[in-house]
């Protein structure tokens, strides 16, 4: 049999891991990424002779079993894949600006619980209910644990759709240690009385197993996918931004790009933001409802970056991430206008070859609203204007300053330093708003925030941080579920549970 054809429109985490699945099992698969360079988040960059990354990425599930690790070996790509993991007794460290308090979050179960415990010793009941509580949530999630769906209802814990604020204060008391539980709010754009508790959950037990970051530059990652698409004779093709979508009878015909090629397929999937993806076809195609559902849907707060060359042996290696928050009651707001910005950070030194001792570089990122550079929104890169590039630099003394409380003497570790706002985010990653985790989950209407991997379109599906999960897990495993509407259910899964070593 002749194998079908696919067409992915985007080369970002969603359509490689997609398009690397699809290529594996016999599909012939065309990638269309707009930009000279594929990987979305993973992309890197080359400044003052260091190569940074786009994104923050500290990795979960990459430890032995655990499900992304799983989904690189059935990709046979896991003996490539260049991570390091982070400090066992020190994954992250949290300061709080307010109380001057530092905490330090280790790997493992009961180290959390043991650490969380040695601080808050009257909160070890709550503690431990809280981390049981978190695992049975993820623990009732087929997909996270890459097991066969059960069924189509499954029996989820009753906290599984509750506010996460009000979840973690069900168990504890402490306001320091509710606003600790939260501290990676950052990473998955937690906001209060609305970001649902299986996503607080699911993140919180990845990281608490284990956790790791690139070296040498995550745009290796997004090569090692490409590299499963070509050498299964598909096509990764960069500059071709599609512009129009030709579609008849509610079935893609073909798609077309800027530099006037046209693509046929089978089967088209889009890992772009579906606002984006609207734009590209008739208005007709989907139902009005269906196209102001999409548009209203809220999405995550964006960041502003700094990417910092240090001066040789001025700054220490951290093999672990920075959080900071100036203001522990505040951990729920980073989605909010109110107060002075930045609210916090986070931080980090990549690994990079030899960097034991001393970091080369540093990584920043401060969650920021789009609202923030709304009035340059109809500018492009390179022309923004002198107010712009003079708002940037104000707003990077501002994160220095807050560096210099927890690191005295930081400004003199800086050679060189980069910036980006959420309109570079907006324009690199081609999101909405410049969304560094999509659509924003809201507990209190969850279905309108859930987008299925199929369409109306018979042949048109989607992929990506806006369906189903975000980060670099949950992309992995929608890329799954995608896969699977072409395959049939549970045929990835099986795959990967079956494989032989």
């Amino acid at each position: 049999m002749e194998r079908k054809s696919v067409v992915i429109i985007g080369a970002g985490l969603g359509g490689l891991f997609t398009g690397a699945i699809l290529a594996k099992e016999g599909f012939r698969v065309t990638i269309l990424e707009k930009n000279a360079t594929i990987g979305g988040g993973l992309q890197s960059f080359r400044r003052f002779g260091e190569t940074f990354d786009t994104g923050m990425h500290v990795i979960g599930g990459m430890h032995e079993g655990g499900n992304t690790r799983r989904i690189c070996e059935y990709l046979g790509i896991m003996d490539k894949v260049e991570v390091r993991s982070t400090d066992v007794n020190c994954s992250s460290k949290i300061f709080f600006g307010d109380s001057a308090a530092v905490y330090s979050v280790p790997i493992g179960r009961n180290n959390f619980i043991n650490s969380l415990t040695s601080y808050f010793p009257h909160e070890k009941e709550g503690i431990v209910r809280y981390v049981d509580a978190i695992y049975a949530i993820a623990d009732k999630i087929d997909l996270f644990n890459l097991r066969q769906a059960s069924s189509l209802f499954t029996d989820y814990p009753p906290d599984f759709l509750t506010a996460a604020d009000s979840f973690i204060a069900k168990y504890v008391d402490d306001n320091e240690l509710r606003s600790l539980l939260a501290y990676m709010n950052p990473l998955y754009g937690g906001r209060g009385n609305e970001t649902p508790a299986y996503v607080h959950a699911i993140i919180n037990v990845l990281y608490i197993n284990g956790t790791c970051r690139f070296e040498g530059g995550s745009d290796k990652f997004a090569n090692l996918l490409a590299e499963v698409v070509m050498d299964n004779g598909g096509e990764v093709l960069v500059n071709e931004k599609v512009e129009w979508i030709d579609i008849s009878d509610k079935v893609v015909r073909n798609v077309h790009t800027v530099s006037k090629r046209i693509f046929r397929a089978d089967i088209f999937i889009s890992d772009i933001h579906p606002c984006a993806l609207l734009n590209l076809m008739p208005q007709d195609v989907f139902p009005r409802s269906y196209r102001t559902r999409l548009q209203e849907i809220p999405n995550s707060y964006s960041a502003f970056c700094l990417y910092i060359k240090l001066k040789n042996g001025t700054f220490p290696y951290m093999n672990y991430s920075e959080y900071y928050i100036e203001h522990s009651n505040e951990i729920w707001k980073f989605g909010e206008a109110d107060g002075d910005w930045p609210k916090g950070f986070l931080l980090m030194t990549p690994p990079d070859g030899d960097a034991d001792k001393y970091a080369t570089k540093l990584l920043v990122t401060a969650p920021m609203l789009f609202d923030t550079v709304r009035r340059w929104e109809h500018t492009s890169v390179g022309c923004r204007g002198k107010e712009y590039v003079e708002w940037k630099q104000l707003c990077a003394e501002k994160i220095i300053g807050m560096i210099e409380r927890i690191h005295p003497g930081f400004r003199d570790c800086i050679e060189n330093m980069n910036m980006s706002s959420p309109l570079t985010i907006r324009d690199f990653y081609g999101v909405k708003e410049g969304a560094i985790t999509g659509y924003s989950k809201d507990c209190n209407n969850i279905i309108v925030s859930q987008i299925p991997v199929v369409t109306k379109v018979k042949n048109l599906l989607l992929t990506g941080q806006n369906i189903n999960l975000h980060g670099f897990c949950g992309v992995a495993l929608t890329a799954i579920s995608t896969c699977e509407v072409l395959l049939g259910q549970n045929y990835i899964i099986n795959k990967i549970n079956t494989r032989k070593e």
